[in-house]
């Protein structure tokens, strides 16, 4: 407990003859940047006066908090302390902010800029430096034996203080063990003390006038633990006190250069990420300025994007809107975004994968058509000179290699600007495909921030998506962020798909900590989040907008333009995906079915110039300009098709034309977050209502069944655009509708916009991600591989690498041993990791990998120590570890998990004995168990039998993933039912196992076998209780022999210190199983040494590297063995510091020199004439041989 030296008559002192209350001080501190921290300071020197450190965490942030609490020391109540002004009767105290360990300022009033009384007060702001702003509290309100918690906002001084009031309980004989229980309020009401609420309220209540205020930062959580009984269920929520990263390719604000050279910003509110918030948002991204694209035209400077020497300005102007610029070279950003972005990962997102287009070849087209574009080409030009190969690209090297390290380094720089603009606690919310790896650069740096990422694009198929030669590197990345979002439901399944197919991971629901479940994928330990949220639009915004006058002006003069009209309008980019074309051959086919609504009709077609889709600009443009001419010359004014830049067709034009518009089209073959049919849709609510009928047939819309706003308009036509006929009869319906059908569409599609709004949809992404369960502890992650190949994995809480010094310590003070080691994966290569190899070795095409001299020589070492027992528990037949390891002396074996057990014997080669470990008499099951298992192998291809002699499995780890799951489910369900009968058991491995089916004889697992050992372990080698164990494994029939030893060493351990000290329970991942039979064979003294080869989740205590490190570990055992032969009835440095301080002087044997020993067994008089050496290398070289003996076994 943190004590400070007394101030006057009371304080915080160590001991107090008044009295000692116990307090935790809280200061919420909003402006606190990054590198800086808060100290408690009593002296007015912060460098020589004593401080008390205050730390936060992500969920306590922005509150700082002693980390315990301290002793107040009480003044002596008498009768002279009357006057509120003696010094005895208060405490006081000040804040100091340090940076980078250095004292930087104290608080300052500007600090707390929530109080409005101190905004505006320059003259404070202006003497904060000189003045001794001090918080003081009333000692009077504390009493003797009690806890209390202060809460304070960073440089408010005035008022009085918000103090909680925790009783303590009358059973408590120390302050020290009350903070380590569960404590009530106080029912006590004092002045300024909330002793009658719960103190996860204290700060948000309001006092009368000028109580200070704490504001509406989330509340810091009690000094006293929570009962551990009772399941914490806490709702998420976000407060102002929370940070959110917002990262994006591009920042929503639009960016203006006066003639002066000076920068001005505004917002882009038709841009989804510009909505404002509550939430303390730092959004990060590139600006768009001339040259932004990459593509420098004409070989002028000032398209070359923002000038280096003016970008200064540019970050001052974007301060105000808490936006900071990513700086990246131009011609980099324009091989990332118009070479592999929308180059590559564009076609495939969308589902295109054409390998028969011509890479750059323009189509050809009529002389007239190509007149037509001519006024363009300067621009077409700028952007076509980056000399990206346009159309699909394969491979990973030349022109395709250098678009992926310019996506990668993008990536990095977009990195290097959120670690400086990351504060701990701070949500990460990142969007669009551009940033896919980004995730991956994180964690890697920030491992315990949440991470956030949203596709606003569709998500292709396994079967599109595998044709990317980056496909893995793309997936990890994506799943290093802790959620992943996508608009529709759709797109989400292709994901997991790709995930399930292309990495072989698994998806479902997992509980989360609020007791519901969440759809996730299991990835190396962790979840991975994944939500399908699709955005809105916000009306209140675009209400602003149509109400304007220029909007009302430019509608009225686009109805007179067309008056008497239908007016049918469509706004899309000028590329084939958008499905232009063939919304023109459909009103060309509706037209001629229906001749009768020429001229009543007018169909504005916007083409948005898609300058970066190159050739497909070219050959859209093209087509859609022949159509239209076609369809004007045969029904004059049908169609009127204006072209322009997305900065012509902003929110205010949109809007105009969308309320002018009676029915909007979109037509896209494949689309993402489409916003223009919900814009539609807003302006035309009017409609609904009695004085907005105006006799007009508005408010329709028709949307192609592949955008993804279809999901969610469920009152529009919907429509195939690939079937002409479908959009032909919609044109008709969109006509012909009866009045009362057309209000009830509008009526159901108005039901989504109203309901979800930007801000809504936001807050639900963000309200997932904050929800996402990661432990605070950075250790209970690891990182693993490198490059883009980095993942995250789930670890337990102090999952270390194992000690090999603390193995051979307890190796040699022990006096009973037992190793159990698994054969495949950990002291030999294992063969199984290919699906081929696997399928070799059971058809017996191919012969297994076999141990080395060096492991045989390290086996039969610690088999012939008498001390020692060890046995080799495989999964492999009997047949296959005889041949192997028979000619190992003392060696014990257990094949096939443990079915048959092979005890230590002295015998070398030739037949071994065995027992089993059940009772295996009727093998009736087998012919039943295969025969059910060759129908479905004749119907599963890549599915095939496994046979040996005690059980029987159905692989299907060569098939295809999703259907030999269900396919393995099916079949564990007929097994169930028919074997019913028998004493088997029906195990099923997922694809990550393996990927099997397997029936086996009932209670046979490794794990049932090592007790097994253990007990009967007395019966072959009289060694007395087991003191020591070492257990190793690497795979998923492993664990239950590493859960089981680690549980029984922890039985151990618990009986050897009885209650003196309460253990950390052991992990969730740990099945308990009943141990208490091992009790009467297991020392209480009893160390058990667990590990996994690899580092990956396990129940195992630690984990080695690889099976060198196994077999290094079992040599170092040797050599502790050897030493122990050699210099027995010697005592090193290192024994001595293993034995107790306790114990008798009586017991140690004396450790004789090397000269005491060639005395005592050949007397002084024979011993040979000193050598005296004739220089220091000599005298250096004679001594490093003589150490090369007693080389250190602890490494």
């Amino acid at each position: 407990m943190a004590n400070l030296p007394p101030q006057s008559k009371g304080g915080l002192q160590e001991t107090g003859g008044n009295g000692l209350a116990q307090v935790t001080f809280r200061v919420r501190c909003e402006k606190i940047g990054h590198g800086e921290s808060v100290f408690l300071c009593q002296a007015d020197n912060p460098v020589g006066g004593n401080r008390i450190p205050l730390f936060t965490t992500a969920k306590s942030y922005p509150w700082y908090t002693t980390r315990t609490p301290l002793s107040l020391s009480l003044p002596v109540a008498t009768e002279s302390h009357t006057t509120s002004s003696d010094e005895s009767l208060f405490y006081r105290y000040r804040y100091a902010i340090y940076r980078s360990g250095v004292f930087h300022r104290w608080e300052d009033p500007s600090d707390g800029s929530d109080v409005e009384e101190f905004r505006h007060h320059e003259d404070v702001r202006r003497h904060s430096d000189s003045v001794l702003n001090l918080h003081q509290l009333p000692l009077r309100l504390f009493q003797d034996g009690e806890l209390y918690a202060i809460n304070d906002v960073l440089g408010i001084h005035m008022g009085p203080p918000d103090i909680d009031h925790i009783k303590v309980r009358q059973k408590f004989s120390s302050v020290g063990s009350l903070a380590r229980k569960n404590s009530s309020a106080s029912a006590a009401s004092l002045y300024g003390l909330n002793s009658n609420r719960p103190a996860s309220s204290s700060a948000m209540s309001d006092s009368a006038g000028s109580k200070k205020k704490v504001g509406f930062a989330p509340q810091p959580t009690p000094s006293h633990a929570h009962d551990a009984g009772t399941p914490k269920k806490q709702a998420v929520h976000l407060t102002s006190s929370d940070g959110l990263i917002v990262v994006s390719a591009f920042l929503p604000v639009h960016l203006t250069r006066s003639d002066n050279g000076e920068w001005s910003a505004d917002w882009d509110y038709e841009a989804l990420l510009s909505m404002q918030t509550h939430l303390r948002v730092t959004r990060v991204g590139t600006v768009k300025w001339r040259g932004w694209h990459g593509n420098v035209g004409g070989g002028e400077s000032r398209e070359s994007g923002v000038p280096a020497e003016e970008r200064h300005k540019v970050e001052a102007a974007l301060r105000h809107f808490n936006c900071v610029p990513v700086w990246v070279p131009t011609s980099l950003f324009g091989e990332m975004y118009n070479g592999f972005c929308k180059g590559v990962l564009w076609p495939i997102l969308h589902n295109v994968a054409s390998v028969y287009s011509s890479p750059t070849e323009v189509n050809s087209a009529k002389p007239d058509a190509q007149k037509q574009i001519e006024p363009y080409e300067p621009d077409f030009a700028e952007y076509t000179m980056d000399d990206v190969a346009q159309g699909p690209i394969h491979g990973d090297g030349g022109r395709e290699g250098e678009l992926w390290a310019a996506f990668t380094a993008v990536n990095r720089y977009f990195t290097d600007v959120i670690i400086q603009c990351f504060n701990e606690g701070d949500l990460i919310w990142i969007h669009g495909f551009h940033l896919m790896i980004l995730p991956s650069f994180l964690t890697r740096r920030i491992s315990m921030a949440k991470i956030g990422m949203f596709f606003h694009t569709p998500f292709p198929s396994s079967e599109i998506f595998r044709t990317l030669w980056c496909r893995e590197d793309l997936l990890r990345g994506m799943l290093n962020a802790d959620q992943v979002g996508f608009h529709l439901f759709e797109y989400a399944r292709h994901f997991l798909t790709c995930c399930r197919r292309l990495l072989g991971l698994n998806y479902g629901m997992f509980p989360d900590s609020s007791g519901g479940h969440n759809l996730a994928i299991d990835m190396n330990g962790r979840h991975v989040s994944v939500t399908s949220i699709h955005a809105g639009v916000e009306p209140h915004v675009l209400h602003q907008v149509l109400t304007h006058r220029s909007t009302v002006e430019r509608v009225e003069s686009i109805r007179s333009q067309f008056q008497n009209k239908v007016i049918f309008v469509a706004i899309d980019r000028m590329e084939s995906l958008k499905g232009i074309p063939l919304k023109l051959i459909a009103l060309e086919r509706f037209l001629q079915r229906c001749p009768e609504w020429a001229g009543k009709i007018v169909v504005v077609q916007v083409g948005i110039s898609a300058y970066e889709r190159g050739d497909d600009y070219t050959k859209t443009r093209n087509e859609v300009l022949s159509m239209v001419t076609n369809i004007n010359d045969r029904w004059p004014n049908t169609v009127q098709f204006q072209e322009c830049a997305e900065s012509e067709m902003r929110l205010q034009q949109r809007m105009a034309l969308l309320k002018a518009a009676d029915v909007v089209m979109v037509t896209t073959i494949r689309d993402g977050l489409n916003l223009i049919p919900l814009e539609f849709t807003i302006a035309h609510l009017d409609a609904l209502k009695e004085q907005g009928r105006d006799g007009r047939k508005r408010g329709l819309c028709i949307l192609s069944e592949f955008s993804s706003c279809t999901r969610v308009m469920r009152g529009a036509l919907h429509v195939n655009p690939w079937k002409i006929s479908e959009i032909a009869t919609a044109f008709y319906q969109a006509l012909t509708m009866s009045e009362d059908e057309r209000m009830r569409r509008v009526s159901i599609a108005s039901e989504f916009v109203t309901r979800v709004t930007t801000q809504r949809w936001a807050l639900a992404v963000m309200l997932d991600l904050k929800g996402v369960q990661k432990n605070e502890e950075a250790g209970r992650y690891a990182g693993a591989g490198l490059g883009l190949g980095f993942r995250l994995l789930g670890m337990d809480s102090g999952f270390d690498p194992l000690d090999a010094n603390s193995v051979a310590r307890a190796y040699r003070n022990a006096k009973s041993r037992l190793i159990l080691l698994d054969y495949g994966g950990t002291i030999l290569a294992n063969d199984n990791l290919d699906g081929l190899q696997r399928f070799q070795f059971v058809k017996k095409s191919r012969s297994p990998s076999v141990p080395q001299s060096r492991l045989i020589s390290a086996l039969k070492e610690l088999c012939s120590d008498g001390r020692n027992s060890v046995f080799v528990v495989s999964g492999k037949e009997r047949h296959s570890l005889t041949k192997t390891l028979c000619h190992v002396p003392n060696l014990g074996l257990a094949a096939e998990h443990g079915m048959f057990v092979s005890w230590p014997t002295s015998k070398v080669g030739g037949k071994r004995r065995w027992e089993t470990l059940v009772p295996n008499q009727d093998q009736s099951w087998r012919s039943i168990a295969i025969t059910i298992m060759e129908v479905y192998t004749s119907r599963t291809h890549g599915s095939y039998i496994e046979e040996t002699e005690m059980k029987v499995l159905w692989q299907y780890r060569d098939a295809d993933p999703e259907f030999g799951y269900l396919q393995s489910r099916e079949l564990e369900d007929h097994l169930s039912n028919v074997l019913r009968g028998f004493a088997v058991d029906i195990l099923h491995g997922g694809v990550e196992e393996g990927g099997y089916v397997e029936v086996r004889p009932k209670g046979v697992n490794k794990g049932v076998v090592s007790m097994h050992i253990i007990k009967n372990l007395e019966k072959f080698a009289n060694k007395g209780r087991l003191e020591f164990a070492l257990v190793i494994g690497d795979d998923h029939c492993d664990e239950p022999m590493l859960s089981v030893m680690r549980q029984i060493g922890r039985r151990a351990y618990d009986a050897q210190i009885g209650k003196k000290e309460p253990l950390a329970p052991l992990p969730a991942t740990i099945a308990q199983v009943d141990v208490s039979s091992c009790d009467d064979h297991v020392s209480t003294r009893l160390q058990c040494f667990t590990s996994t080869v690899g580092k990956k989740p396990s129940v195992a205590a630690n984990y080695v590297n690889d099976v060198d490190d196994v077999h290094e570990l079992l040599e170092s055992l040797v050599k502790v063995t050897t030493r122990e032969t050699v210099h027995s009835g010697f005592y090193s440095v290192l024994d001595l510091k293993s034995m107790s301080e306790t114990a008798p002087r009586a017991t140690l044997k004396p450790v004789l020199s090397m000269g005491e020993l060639h005395i005592s067994q050949h007397g002084f008089n024979n011993q040979p004439p000193a050598k005296v050496s004739n220089n220091l290398n000599e005298f250096l070289g004679t001594i490093e041989h003589d150490e090369e003996d007693e080389e250190d076994i602890f490494f």
